[in-house]
């Protein structure tokens, strides 16, 4: 209550005070991208569905993780299966189907799952300079896992002096949140030369355990928490919850550094190095911790590790114009990356813990070159990765350790090698055609230790090509119209995580690994038109239509001839990842910005997306599981001079229980209860307003009131129940 009383009079001198000009501004179609071909191009040139994120954007928002930030595009829809996490969905696919990259490097690595996973995080989304989304496969760059969309994240940049005096900025930020207990700091600075320059960035958050809101629904009850195994004075016990909307425990903490440096010895050249390091502290698996067995809590302990990535990079940027290119970009990075499973059952001394390992080399390089005739961009890409996984157990009483069965087969290689061309002409002032084509050789080998498994194979070996393409065309018939259409195709190779895993999936089922698979397909149609008046209107709408084939999803299976073995002391269905779905998504995307008068905007996004996939077991087509519900949100936004205050309205639609994933149906401790006592969805929408207010050229003050109405609501698909009402408070200093 108190931290209402002091954002009060921040939000009503937001919404009705007056001041000086602000000096962060709002991008609209001008504006620039560089996720189609990696280089520079005017977004009503490009056939696909584009969204940028601004430096804007991420200042008035205060997202908490880069999930949150996808999430607040109102384009994107983000399933957290614990505070410390965020998937982002995108039309119907997600994880290992969407690709994350960073700095121009792919993220994705050989032990990205198919499961939800929460790697996005990992980028300090207050580091972020600009970040794009690109909807549809974008396998002609990338290659492999980009099916449903490609988010590519930039990070801050060096600045050159133009002067002989060096060129000192920096930020400064604090932020607190009361749903999680919210505590961040931020900062960074950058110093430039004519020839040199550098940027330090710094971030850390801690986050208590997250606070569900107090409204809700009939059959709703069961997101409440109300009890959590604790262990006291040696015993595992269960305690009831003094405020069951608490969700004890889900808090974690993390730490976000950048370093970069630039030199530029001529004109021709640029040269950059940096450094990321990111690491989360222990973060508890919440979907995890409210499980029953038997009728009581089933663990005691259940989290991820930290999750630890670095990144080098060196990138070397060339401006020739010579016969072969105008530029070309080379691009070496190096990642390490890490993460572990700690998890204990109730009452038992044994914990388990498995740790991965990836080292990850990328080299690219990246051309364009201006022809008499259109622009040409190719390139050359190599990946290698090599999955190091370990599994111990370790009595938490004696202290003593034994090894255990690892998650992956230890020591398994995963690499591509892949060539890439596309070229865009402007057929005339008004439409602009591009196509190109890429062809990627993949290879994976992976070693099984029969040491704790007697696998009825030694090992997986998988060498497969890829060619995929596509053709785009926009046209313009007028200054403010613009029509799209654009087909497109991608693939995705089976990595580590298929083909060599081991992990319960839902309780009673066991997944198992399965050397056989062979890559999968997507076909990806789509169609847009947009109206748009310069800094006065703007309509958007998208239709998409994509048919994935020879899909990789998990069925039941056997194993050793088995369709069920004994794992923890209980007999557990086998199942493995086979290449026997089809799957296909359509979706319809609209979006209008219009302006009401000179100081408000009205805004608007929605977004309904239907997926199905084959059941080769019910021979019939089911609900796809990534596809998500009817969403959207709708905003009224006030600026004048200094200030900014948005009012929205976020909704999601409702998921039957005959419309859920088959995968969903048995996670009835994740979903509420309908009338005949079955899991389902229930839709829901929340109110929320935000506010900045730039004090002085140096001093910006961002609040906001997110749930004002307290919903108690659970994000289709996620694991943990969402804040209730939260109060947000930002204080950023700029010199």
């Amino acid at each position: 209550m108190r931290q209402m009383v002091l954002l009060v009079p921040v939000l009503l001198i937001s919404l009705f005070g007056f001041g000086q000009p602000d000096s962060v501004n709002e991008k609209t179609m001008e504006a620039i991208i560089v996720s189609i071909n990696k280089w520079q191009q005017k977004i009503n040139e490009v056939p696909n569905k584009v969204i940028k994120v601004t430096k804007f954007d991420i200042i008035r928002n205060n997202p908490q993780t880069s999930a949150d930030l996808l999430s607040q595009t109102g384009s994107i829809f983000v399933q957290k299966s614990q505070l410390g996490g965020g998937s982002p969905m995108i039309r119907g696919f997600a994880t290992n189907r969407v690709l994350i990259v960073a700095d121009g490097v792919r993220m994705n690595n050989a032990i990205y799952r198919s499961g939800n996973l929460q790697n996005v995080i990992s980028i300090d989304p207050l580091s972020i300079e600009t970040a794009e989304v690109v909807f549809g496969p974008g396998s002609i760059i990338y290659g492999s896992d980009a099916i449903g969309g490609v988010m590519d994240f930039h990070t801050i940049t060096p600045k050159f002096s133009d002067t002989k005096r060096a060129l000192i900025k920096g930020n400064a930020l604090a932020r607190y949140s009361t749903a999680s207990n919210e505590k961040t700091i931020h900062a960074d600075i950058s110093a430039g030369w004519q020839k040199w320059a550098l940027v330090s960035s710094f971030s850390y958050s801690d986050f208590g355990d997250l606070k569900m809101g107090k409204h809700g629904k009939d059959g709703e009850e069961n997101y409440l928490r109300p009890e959590y195994v604790e262990r006291v004075n040696g015993k595992d016990s269960i305690f009831r919850n003094s405020n069951p909307r608490i969700q004890r425990f889900s808090g974690y903490n993390q730490l976000n550094l950048l370093q970069k440096i630039a030199f530029k010895p001529g004109e021709d050249w640029d040269l950059t190095y940096s450094f990321t390091h990111a690491r989360t502290g222990d973060a508890p698996r919440y979907d995890r911790l409210i499980q029953y067995r038997s009728g009581v809590l089933r663990f005691a302990e259940w989290s991820y590790g930290p999750m630890i990535w670095n990144m080098h990079t060196l990138n070397a940027l060339h401006s020739g114009n010579n016969s072969l290119y105008d530029k070309v970009k080379f691009t070496v990075a190096y990642q390490d990356y890490e993460e572990s499973r700690i998890k204990r059952n109730r009452n038992k001394n044994e914990r388990n813990t498995q740790t991965e390992n990836v080292n990850a080399l990328t080299i690219n390089a990246d051309a364009t070159k201006a022809l008499k005739k259109g622009e040409l961009f190719y390139g050359l890409e190599y990946v290698y990765n090599k999955v190091g996984s370990t599994g111990e157990n370790m009595d938490i009483v004696s202290g003593a350790t034994t090894p255990d069965v690892s998650r992956y087969p230890d020591g398994s290689k995963w690499s591509t090698l892949g060539l890439y061309g596309s070229y865009k002409i402007n057929i005339n002032p008004r439409v602009t055609f591009t196509t190109g084509l890429r062809y990627s050789y993949n290879m994976l080998d992976a070693v099984f230790d029969k040491t704790f498994v007697q696998f009825p194979f030694d090992e997986a070996r998988l060498r497969d090509g890829g060619l995929t393409g596509s053709a785009g065309l926009v046209f313009r018939p007028e200054d403010t119209w613009q029509l799209n259409a654009n087909i497109s195709t991608g693939y995705r190779m089976p990595n580590v995580d298929d083909i060599g895993k081991i992990f319960e999936s839902v309780p009673g089922n066991l997944t198992m690994p399965n050397p056989d698979l062979t890559p999968e397909y997507a076909w990806n149609f789509e169609a847009g038109i947009v109206k748009n008046i310069e800094g006065k209107l703007r309509i958007e709408l998208n239709i998409f239509h994509t048919l994935l084939t020879n899909a990789i999803v998990r069925r039941p299976g056997t194993f050793n001839g088995k369709d069920s073995i004994l794992f923890e002391n209980v007999m557990t269905r086998v199942e493995t990842l086979q290449n026997v779905a089809k799957a296909t998504v359509s979706g319809v995307q609209a979006a209008f910005d219009v302006a009401l008068g000179s100081d408000f905007r009205l805004r608007s996004s929605a977004n309904w997306i239907a997926g199905k996939e084959t059941d080769d077991a019910k021979d019939e087509q089911v609900a796809l599981r990534h596809a998500p519900p009817f969403y959207g949100t709708s905003s009224i936004r006030f600026r004048k001079d200094r200030l900014f205050s948005e009012l929205s309205w976020i909704y999601n639609g409702t998921v039957t229980n005959k419309n859920l994933a088959p995968s969903e149906q048995g996670k009835g401790y994740m979903y509420a209860v309908d009338s005949q006592g079955m899991p389902y969805s229930p839709s829901w929408n929340t109110l929320n307003l935000k506010a900045s207010y730039q004090a002085t050229d140096y001093l910006t003050i961002t609040a906001g009131w997110e749930n004002i109405t307290n919903r108690r609501y659970r994000p289709y698909s996620s694991g943990i129940v969402a804040p209730g009402s939260n109060f947000i408070i930002a204080v950023r200093v700029t010199w």
